[in-house]
């Protein structure tokens, strides 16, 4: 880290410390702007990463994100250094169209205590919150496609705040989707039903200033562009929102797959298989896999017709733990110490997924002298299965 952003990391600690000393944020935008005169943006987020390994917590950080939004003026140009096709500017004409929503949520709300307008707003609310879940594929796109590779440039704070904050809208979604189904019981829920709309609009706008003020540009100054068009062929594959604009998308990456010699076989204890025929069984399982090895980074998946759980490459030597929410990973870390140790062979649990039934198991993979080699991570949709009944002996 250079003289001015050792400079910039010491008045940053300052702040936090002020902060936790009491401060409100109006009280320290002005010494954050005296950072921000000194570094580019995109540095906060070096500086941040920098200070979480030092020991600073992450609830500090988080904060942090808080004076660095209410001091951020709009997006610095991105839109003029990225156009359709690439990655930033697709999520930014996503960015667009939900804040369209969450604008239209807010404008509604008044119409809630009126009765003669309540039934059509509630109705128009309903279709308005439909947006919204479908704005899922875009935060599963940065999960999986966007984060991975800021990770990989030695960025994690960033992207593990804004993926805590999906889960949060995730949640928050998911209260309203049900006030929304209880019209039966509607007057009863009307202030609760009118807070949680206002918490979600808010909390978009909020989320969506930070993504376009240190989140992407961070980005644009650490990747490539080779690792772009990667980025962009994993979104391509994970499939995009109904209202994302065509012309935004651009033309979609041609998939480049690097494989060994044509013919070439691999010889196991119970038989012989060429590449392509081990390819082919694991993409034909009727069950997802993913393996970690020994050191907690991810090293195979396997692409069914239907995966679960979305799958990019851009995972690949990620470390497992950054692969799930914040929430989960002193779980994981359980789960994968007791492997190593030998006090546990498998975890195994079960949950609800829309109409889907999904049984996750992680099973300790370990060779012949039982030494841990890794994790292997086993998803189905056990629906089907529960409702089996008596015997089928023929074919249809």
């Amino acid at each position: 880290m250079g003289g001015q952003n050792n400079e910039a990391k010491r008045i940053v600690r300052e702040i936090l410390e002020d902060l936790k000393r009491g401060k409100k944020v109006v009280e320290v935008k002005e010494r954050f702007k005296q950072v921000l005169s000194q570094i580019d943006e995109g540095d906060i987020s070096i500086i941040e990463d920098a200070l979480v390994k030092e020991g600073v917590p992450i609830e500090d950080i988080e904060r942090l994100c808080e004076v660095h939004v209410a001091v951020s003026s709009e997006i610095s140009g991105q839109k003029q250094m990225v156009g359709p096709g690439h990655p930033i500017f697709i999520l930014l004409e996503e960015h667009k169209y939900v804040k369209d929503v969450a604008d239209e949520i807010v404008r509604l709300l008044p119409s809630l205590s009126k009765k003669e307008e309540a039934e059509e707003t509630v109705e128009r609310l309903a279709e308005l919150v439909e947006h919204l879940k479908e704005y899922n594929k875009h935060k599963v796109r940065e999960e999986n496609a966007l984060f991975p590779v800021i990770e990989k440039h030695g960025v994690t704070q960033p992207p593990a705040v804004m993926w805590s904050e999906h889960d949060q809208q995730r949640a928050l979604i998911k209260k309203i989707a049900a006030l929304l189904e209880q019209r039966d019981v509607f007057s009863k829920n009307i202030e609760e039903l009118a807070s949680a709309l206002r918490s979600i609009s808010e909390m978009v706008m909020t989320h969506f200033y930070k993504e376009e003020n240190i989140l992407f540009p961070t980005a644009l100054k650490l990747i490539d562009e080779g690792e772009w068009k990667q980025i962009k062929e994993s979104m391509d594959d994970l499939g995009y929102c109904y209202f994302t604009p065509n012309q935004a998308i651009g033309a979609v990456e041609e998939v480049t797959v690097v494989k060994e010699v044509k013919g070439a076989e691999v010889t196991l204890e119970t038989g012989t298989l060429t590449l392509e025929q081990l390819e082919a069984i694991f993409s034909h399982l009727p069950i997802d896999i993913t393996f970690v090895d020994d050191k907690d980074s991810v090293r195979f998946f396997n692409q069914t017709r239907e995966r679960i759980f979305p799958r990019t490459k851009a995972i690949i030597g990620r470390k497992v733990q950054k692969c799930h929410p914040r929430k989960s990973v002193e779980v994981v870390e359980r789960i994968l110490n007791d492997f190593r140790t030998g006090t546990r062979d498998s975890a195994k649990f079960w949950i609800h997924l829309g109409d889907k039934y999904v049984l996750i198991q992680y099973l300790a993979v370990r060779g012949k002298d039982n030494k841990y080699l890794g994790c292997l991570e086993v998803t189905q949709d056990i629906a089907p299965l529960r409702k089996i009944e008596g015997e089928k002996r023929l074919l249809d």
